[in-house]
């Protein structure tokens, strides 16, 4: 659970503008029904923005790090041949959460075969699929030409069996797969189910969630979805899904609380933040947007409300 946070925390900032590439066909079979959050993110991107590798250098999580470290040991450059970035974390029933990565781009099999095969390295099986050890303990294997799965063993595994059929897939969430295919063509985005978004909302209002019985108006909360850009500043719309327009209106007025709350110790730079964020509710959703140019957001990276967000 705490890996899946930190992951949310810092996917959350590190994202940047690009046209956004859909999950493939493989990666999406390859994904269990049992979701809590899957995050989506143009790698490319990550190079062609100065706030963005500002973001990276400073957020970016050892387990990523290492990944492409591990990528380049066994010949594949991230810079170059990863186009699209995604994390899932999905529930298993004995194992807990687990979270399991899918990287899509323009990758030399070929190449990378050729140096396994010489340096002796033979692959695990499972079924048909080959898994290749990388460092760190992760394994990586291709669903197709242009799509690697990697993670820990127990978590390939789990995304392999979705794939054969011998679990469900993420197709079968009605829910989750409804809310992906109304952002999925953001710049980077992200969906989380009903768990995650109470905990998600409960750390972002953090001492603020006792102005108010957050833990009845949870229980109204059904999934969140946002999208994230760099296009023209920084850009950050977040939509919460509750089952009724009073939730929603309720929640409203908590997050409005919250903010006015975090202001009352906040620093100049934290307080210019804060006022860049909006909140309202519409229907049965509420809608968090938050904006502000490069300059201001690059000064918010040093501050300490920067530093609870993506601990």
């Amino acid at each position: 659970m705490k890996t899946a946070k930190t992951c949310f925390c810092i996917l959350f900032l590190c994202s940047v503008a690009a046209w956004a590439i859909p999950l493939g066909s493989s990666a999406r079979a390859a994904i269990p029904s049992d979701i809590q959050q899957i995050i989506s993110v143009d790698y490319r991107a990550l190079r062609n923005s100065e706030t963005a590798q500002a973001l990276k250098q400073q957020v970016l999580p050892a387990n990523l790090k290492e990944f492409e470290g591990a990528l380049k040991a066994v010949g594949i450059d991230p810079e170059k041949d990863v186009d699209q970035l995604t994390f899932a974390s999905y529930r298993s029933p004995k194992q807990g959460t687990r979270i399991v990565g899918i990287a899509q781009g323009i990758f030399p099999t070929k190449t990378f075969l050729k140096k396994m095969r010489l340096q002796k390295v033979k692959p695990a099986k499972v079924r048909e699929a080959s898994l290749w050890p990388m460092s760190g303990g992760m394994q990586m294997t291709f669903l197709d030409d242009n799509t690697l799965l990697f993670g820990d063993r127990s978590s390939i595994q789990g995304a392999l069996d979705a794939r054969d059929g011998y679990g469900a897939a993420l197709d079968s969430n009605n829910q989750i797969a409804d809310m992906i295919g109304s952002v999925d063509s953001g710049m980077v985005w992200s969906v989380l189910d009903q768990q995650g978004t109470q905990n998600m909302l409960r750390s972002a209002l953090g001492d603020a969630s006792k102005l108010a019985d957050y833990d009845t108006i949870k229980k109204r909360l059904l999934g969140s979805r946002y999208t994230m850009d760099f296009s023209s500043g920084v850009n950050f719309d977040l939509s919460v899904l509750t089952s009724d327009s009073i939730t929603a209106s309720t929640l409203s007025s908590l997050l409005k609380a919250g903010v006015l709350y975090k202001k009352l110790n906040a620093t100049p730079t934290e307080k210019i933040a804060l006022e860049s964020v909006t909140v309202d509710s519409d229907s049965s959703n509420l809608q968090l947007h938050f904006k502000t140019d490069d300059k201001k957001f690059q000064s918010l990276l040093h501050s300490d409300l920067f530093a609870a967000v993506s601990r």
